[in-house]
């Protein structure tokens, strides 16, 4: 298996798996592959990863930039991040995330931030933190990960296309 760059081509395998990866999930709306599509459109798809195993794809992760009230930058957003059901619990999440923050790390990124299970994500070092908070997500869904400064005081806003088809 190879992580790698999204590639022209890759656009609709992403979404047929991140499709897939989010169906009958409690907490899914069905809207995951269209926040995709529409941060790519609208130019806010910083990083894009596929896993790509024997030349087909079976997990993709996004980062998106974020903004803070206080003005500071260089934080982004982690999601969606999706795996083939059939190849889930086998560490291709995973992957995809180490070399997503990575990449971050790499390029000057402050921080991360996301909305998930605190369990899994704890793993990579995201945790809940009393100085961020973003709206309408209890603050213990709501997990933050500095790469490399303090962690600032004041409410985090996802780009608009996560909320509908505004750029």
């Amino acid at each position: 298996m190879i992580i790698r760059p999204e590639a022209p081509g890759d656009e609709a395998a992403i979404g047929a798996i991140t499709a897939t990866a989010f169906t009958g999930h409690p907490h899914s709306e069905g809207s995951e592959p269209r926040i995709i599509e529409r941060l790519r459109k609208a130019g806010a798809l910083t990083l894009s990863l596929v896993a790509e195993d024997d030349g087909r794809i079976v997990g993709h992760v996004a980062f998106s930039p974020v903004t803070l009230s206080g003005g500071e930058t260089g934080w982004y957003g982690v999601g969606p991040i999706s795996v083939e059901p059939g190849r889930q619990r086998q560490g291709i999440g995973s992957a995809l995330m180490r070399k997503g923050l990575e990449w971050l790390k790499a390029h000057g990124a402050n921080g991360c931030a996301l909305v998930g299970d605190p369990g899994y994500y704890q793993r990579f070092g995201f945790r809940a933190m009393p100085e961020l908070r973003t709206a309408d997500v209890p603050p213990e869904f709501f997990l933050v990960l500095p790469l490399r400064s303090e962690v600032p005081l004041g409410i985090v806003a996802f780009h608009p296309v996560f909320f509908g088809d505004a750029a």
